[in-house]
């Protein structure tokens, strides 16, 4: 029987954050002259707010828009931090056409496996959707990104990760059957979106989320690993897959068992 598999962007298609987006923003903040810089160690913490513009809005303290001379007004500072975003999000899709940012391991494989196999597949992400687009192509070339049946991302739907909502605008998009779906996530913010819309996760975690809890999780792994690259190891099993060296679509089935 076919299922339903949709992949969160950052984290799960490609390691994206600290050397993407960290890396695009504080391009942004050097190219707008404010004085911020996010560390790795800053970043880490961002990554608890989902979506860019809701990361940069946070900053914008009445200290922080005082030093920097930046407007006061909500609706101008709402202006300007979506020109921030636009040239952020150019910044990053530039590093992706660069090839700054592979796809993680075993992604180009279960994609095209899952694609072969007659699965409906789809990415949800809170980021922008010219930065997710080029992160899918830049993993299976423009034949199968084109072939994804939805592509859902930036600001489509009004309340963001963790909650359920992009997920449950995927399931209706999409017409899919709710037991017959996974999801590939890499945070405790996308678990809790996908398991609140009452879908099965698998975690693929990376070094700013593998200490993050995981209980509502199926499986959770270092990778979904490639034959003869790197292997997967597995940090949780609470389903029926058995992944030995590298996650297969049969696993990703049997955990919607």
């Amino acid at each position: 029987m076919s299922a339903t598999l949709i992949f969160d962007c950052d984290g799960v298609l490609a390691d994206t954050e600290r050397d993407g987006h960290r890396v695009a923003f504080n391009a942004t903040f050097e190219h707008v002259g404010v004085d911020l810089h996010w560390s790795e160690a800053d970043y880490a913490t961002k990554l608890q707010i989902a979506g860019g513009k809701e990361r940069m809005a946070s900053v914008l303290t009445p200290e922080f828009v005082a030093e920097n001379h930046l407007p006061t007004d909500p609706g101008a500072q709402a202006e300007m931090i979506a020109d921030w975003h636009r040239y952020k999000t150019a910044r990053y899709t530039q590093m992706v056409a660069d090839g700054a940012l592979p796809p993680r391991p075993g992604i180009t494989r279960i994609i095209t496996a899952a694609q072969d196999a007659g699965w409906q597949l789809a990415v949800a992400s809170t980021s922008a959707e010219p930065s997710v687009r080029a992160i899918l192509t830049q993993a299976v070339g423009p034949r199968r990104a084109e072939a994804f049946d939805a592509v859902l991302a930036g600001d489509v739907v009004p309340a963001k990760k963790p909650a359920p909502d992009i997920y449950q605008l995927a399931l209706e998009r999409l017409g899919a059957d709710r037991s017959r779906t996974l999801v590939i996530e890499d945070s405790r913010n996308g678990l809790l979106a996908a398991t609140a819309a009452g879908l099965r996760c698998v975690l693929t975690v990376n070094g700013y989320t593998r200490d993050e809890p995981n209980d509502e999780a199926v499986l959770v792994v270092t990778s979904l690993g490639d034959p003869g690259g790197e292997t997967t190891l597995v940090l949780a099993n609470r389903g029926q897959a058995r992944p030995d060296a590298f996650v297969t679509l049969a696993d990703l089935r049997n955990c919607l068992e």
